[in-house]
């Protein structure tokens, strides 16, 4: 019966939904830099309006995200959102969502690096999203 099939659904969706929050969303990790060719024509601007010094952009703990993460686009996730980062080799942490990638990629974060950092990428990285919340003081 139809009804029973979708209650079924429902609660295997849920059970995912629960593992992908405690377990986290496996991601593949890259960088950018705050340069045109791996932006747009406003470097010092991210996506969500937030302006950064460049040369100060690994200190900010900011990333992109594809855009399948985003809320807008079907995902989880809003700009200003805090994330959880494990799974790479040293660069776990937290980090804030302020921009979006290119449309072809998926599943992807690309962490905000400053113009002398070397390439890196990891594979079977995980994040959740975190409540943390940073007050005015």
């Amino acid at each position: 019966n139809l009804m029973e099939t979708i209650k079924q659904e429902n609660k295997e969706l849920a059970d995912q939904l629960t593992e992908l929050r405690s377990e986290g969303m496996p991601v593949t990790v890259t960088m950018y830099q705050p340069i045109r060719g791996q932006t747009d024509s406003t470097p010092n601007i991210l996506a969500d309006g937030t302006r950064i010094k460049v040369g100060e952009a690994s200190n900010y703990k900011f990333i992109a995200v594809s855009r399948n993460l985003l809320r807008r686009w079907g995902g989880f996730l809003d700009f200003g959102d805090w994330i959880l980062l494990r799974g790479t080799e040293h660069k776990d942490g937290v980090y804030q969502v302020r921009d979006v990638m290119n449309r072809r990629f998926v599943n992807r974060i690309d962490i905000l690096e400053s113009i002398d950092v070397k390439p890196y990428k990891f594979e079977k990285a995980k994040i959740m999203k975190t409540s943390l919340t940073v007050s005015g003081n």
